[in-house]
């Protein structure tokens, strides 16, 4: 059996390209891959005889009765051409928009941006946002190559807090150095709030229904303190599971520091299952944080507590440092809780909560190590130790 050549560029790569229904009965189409030309043959009992297929070339194209002169378009005249119009019309509309910034080779320039970012040590996290602020001002409409443009959109935007405008401000500084702009930076000062700090029955209800994975990632941000990226870097070797310690690498500039854990914790953490050298498997860092708010929205649901809507990784970081002031009174202990190089950054917290009116305690005696471990982990302070070997411990009320 022999190819059917094309009659446009004799091309021996052709394809059947479905049958097509007449007056007169079926047509087989074919196309050509050389060239992209469609074509009908009829008329014949054997569509596939060499003689038919000769007699095909050796008349002139659009001559022969049986072929079909020009390619068709699926489509009516009348149709096709309000079509085209449309498509042309939309087109010059993107480009009458997109006029404004034809300058800029936006993608190329996104890229060498983030690129610069990387370049100068910036977390992964603060060089995606950077390049999303980015984004956002190009798709409010803004011509980043006119400081002056990029000013006047963020002041015009009132509902954009100071604290958001800080951000545009910051990653559009970047840009322009990146393109040898000058800019009178505009001074947008960012609001001082107090976070909304949970209770630990709410944080206990949240934890307790979680999946087995996020309810340790939230226990660990409990007992810790720690950041949220520092967990989802958490690895295996950081586990001490003899002294029940974590170490913690820090990022954001901090410092690395050993944390103790609690038991209740080390159980959680065996359950898991060890894939990977990472504690919480190789997720993604975006992919653990709508986990988690997927759950934390199922849960506040079921218990109807829209409290728990309000909890965050981050403002159990702020629950633990609160707890450990409270309960020590000491703001370097808390310090290096938290991982900060700065004392200025911890004494945030001493404003979180209110400073006890009296110095009303409970107070505990046991005699056993168990006895002393258990109340420890309860958030009692240990006093004294006497000869009889009874040891004192107390925790404000």
């Amino acid at each position: 059996m022999s190819t059917i050549e094309c009659p446009c560029c004799g091309s021996e790569r052709t394809w059947k390209d479905g049958i097509r229904q007449t007056r007169k009965g079926d047509v087989q189409r074919y196309i050509c891959r050389e060239c992209g030309y469609r074509f009908s043959r009829t008329g014949w009992n054997d569509p596939d005889d060499p003689e038919h297929v000769q007699r095909i070339h050796r008349e002139p194209l659009n001559t022969h009765p049986r072929l079909l002169s020009n390619r068709q378009i699926c489509a009516f005249q009348t149709t096709g051409a309000k079509n085209l119009a449309e498509v042309e019309s939309r087109i010059q509309e993107r480009a009458a928009g997109a006029t404004k910034h034809s300058e800029v080779n936006f993608k190329g320039r996104i890229i060498e941006y983030i690129w610069m970012l990387k370049k100068q040590g910036y977390p992964g996290t603060t060089v995606r946002k950077y390049g999303w602020l980015i984004r956002k001002l190009r798709n409010c409409g803004v011509d980043l190559l006119d400081p002056e443009d990029v000013k006047r959109v963020v002041a015009s935007h009132d509902n954009w807090s100071n604290s958001y405008k800080v951000q545009f401000v910051s990653a559009y500084d970047h840009w322009a150095k990146m393109l040898g702009l000058t800019w009178d930076k505009p001074h947008y000062k960012q609001e001082e709030k107090l976070p909304l700090i949970p209770t630990e029955h709410d944080i206990d209800q949240l934890i307790a229904g979680c999946g087995r994975k996020v309810a340790t990632f939230l226990q660990l941000l409990k007992e810790t303190g720690i950041r949220y990226r520092e967990a989802w870097l958490l690895k295996w070797a950081n586990i001490d599971f003899v002294r029940e310690t974590v170490n913690v690498v820090s990022v954001k500039k901090g410092k690395p520091r050993q944390l103790k854990i609690s038991r209740k914790l080390i159980g959680m953490l065996n359950l898991l299952l060890k894939k990977s050298e990472k504690v919480f498997g190789d997720i993604s860092y975006g992919t653990m944080g709508t986990n988690l708010l997927r759950q934390r929205k199922r849960i506040a649901t079921k218990l109807q507590n829209p409290r728990i809507l309000q909890i965050t990784p981050h403002k159990l970081r702020h629950w633990k440092a609160s707890m450990e002031y409270h309960r020590t009174n000491n703001l370097l202990y808390v310090k290096e809780i938290l991982g900060h190089r700065s004392i200025l950054s911890t004494m945030i917290y001493t404003h979180l909560i209110e400073e006890p009116q009296n110095d009303e305690y409970m107070s505990r005696v046991t005699r056993s190590v168990e006895g002393a471990r258990r109340l420890v982990e309860s958030g009692f302070e240990y006093i004294k130790e006497w000869s009889d070997g009874l040891m004192l411990f107390r925790k404000r009320k």
